[in-house]
């Protein structure tokens, strides 16, 4: 069987950025493994990529400086007190998407309806609201071309006991996102001639079947995210970490010294109202003296929060348990969970929550709410999800379960064990095999010129 020829649409695509364009890097990797791949991407990730050996078949969309202006222009306007308005961010963006796509059909429209590529398969934005004019030439076309989208994801709204936190994520702004995916041109169209629609959480698959009821048979769960192999510990299923003092042993193990063998709490994200570092400090801070002293607090990133956040360690009178790390490069955060013993992460509302599948892959159980993506990856065996009634009722969760596992007992050590087996099927090696049994799965039920690539095996 010939290789693959995929045209791969990938706006943000860049190997030295975090979130959504790191997302679309990874799958090109991944999808690069059983295919002959064409990247088209944004001229913003030329150099990255460029150093990243990604030298030929690669296409950049150009920016205008009208482009550039505009940008600079939404982001002043979609920033409050340095905490950015997600809702009209992303509403003031289409235009910039807009002229990509059509660059994007200009140039490959013809091409694809020749049948030159076998599938076509478009990437990012993840969100579900953007459409893509060159589903028009693949179905539309001599030859009819197998075209996936995705993964897409969010959507997911505040739970009802935490109005306060979405108000100040801008969440009533909403509305807008709604009113645009019915005014955005080809948005209906792009869905209905998909083959394939990847959806990065089970709720964004509902939400789609929603909308597009007819579509249901062609929907396929896929977690935008993965895990890279520099997140696995060889010895995360074999080895117990270092058994420090815990409260059975009262302040002897303190008395001791063993000050440096603290058990160890990890949060690792932007430091937003909704990611609910906040609700990890309130906790700590009902904690007695005794149970404080054998705890350490680690929280990696930057936000709108970190100054709330610090007026909440001194008020509690935290400053010897939690340490503010700031922002540090992506390449030493596999350190980072390598050195904690619990990965508390009680975000709200997360879509795609990759750090609860690295943490995951270093043997870390996981301590997350449970709405959203993140409630997917965690299970019964890997960690604790809680369930977002309101913020009392979180705080005091976290507090019994960091007091519980600080003990450090036989169920920690399988959590351990079985949270780095299940990061294993988040592998990208896995999400490789699963893109390719994808892949052939489509042509096999499409027509022309990819049965006769089926029939060649």
């Amino acid at each position: 069987m010939r290789e693959k020829k995929v045209l791969l649409i990938i706006e943000s695509c860049n190997p030295e950025l975090s979130s959504v364009p790191l997302v679309g890097y990874n799958f090109y990797k991944a999808i690069k493994r059983f295919s002959n791949v064409h990247l088209v991407t944004h001229c913003r990730n030329r150099g990255a990529l460029t150093r990243c050996g990604v030298l030929s078949n690669v296409t950049y969309y150009e920016q205008t400086t009208f482009e550039i202006l505009y940008y600079k222009f939404i982001c002043f306007l979609s920033t409050y007190r340095g905490q950015v308005i997600w809702p009209i961010r992303h509403a003031l963006q289409f235009p910039i998407y807009f002229f990509f796509d059509k660059f994007v059909h200009k140039k490959f429209a013809s091409s694809v309806g020749k049948g030159e590529f076998d599938i076509v398969h478009a990437l990012t934005p993840i969100l579900p609201r953007f459409p893509y004019k060159i589903s028009h030439s693949c179905k539309d076309g001599a030859v009819k071309t197998p075209f996936i989208i995705g993964p897409v994801n969010g959507g997911v709204p505040y739970p009802k006991g935490f109005k306060d936190v979405a108000r100040r994520e801008f969440s009533y702004l909403n509305f807008i996102r709604k009113i645009g995916k019915w005014l955005v041109p080809g948005y209906r169209k792009t869905y209905e001639r998909a083959d394939v629609i990847l959806s990065g959480s089970t709720y964004t698959l509902n939400f789609i079947k929603k909308i597009f009821p007819h579509t249901s048979d062609r929907i396929k769960l896929m977690y935008e995210n993965g895990v890279s192999d520099s997140f696995f510990r060889d010895d995360a299923l074999y080895t117990t970490r270092r058994r420090g003092p815990t409260l059975a042993d009262g302040d002897a193990g303190h008395e001791n010294g063993h000050t440096s063998d603290k058990f160890q709490l990890l949060f690792l994200g932007r430091i937003e109202p909704y990611k609910g570092c906040d609700m990890i400090v309130d906790a700590l801070g009902q904690l007695t003296a005794v149970e404080r002293s054998l705890l350490k607090l680690i929280i990696v990133g930057e936000g709108s929060q970190r100054f709330e956040l610090e007026k909440l360690v001194a008020k509690y009178g935290l400053e010897e348990v939690v340490e503010f790390k700031g922002w540090i490069d992506h390449s030493e955060v596999s350190s980072e969970y390598a050195s904690a013993d619990l990965f508390c992460f009680p975000s709200l509302r997360e879509f795609g929550g990759a750090v609860v599948m690295e943490a995951m892959a270093s043997g870390l159980p996981c301590v997350v709410v449970d709405n959203g993506g993140i409630g997917e990856y965690v299970t019964e065996t890997t960690g604790v999800k809680i369930k977002p009634h309101d913020r009392a009722y979180v705080v005091q969760k976290l507090k019994d379960i960091i007091l519980s596992f600080s003990s450090r007992t036989e169920n920690y050590e399988k959590m351990r064990a079985a949270a780095a087996r299940r990061a294993r099927t988040f592998s990208w090696d896995n999400k490789s095999l699963e893109l390719e049994a994808i892949y052939s799965g489509v042509l096999v039920g499409s027509s022309g010129k990819t049965g006769e690539l089926i029939s060649s095996v």
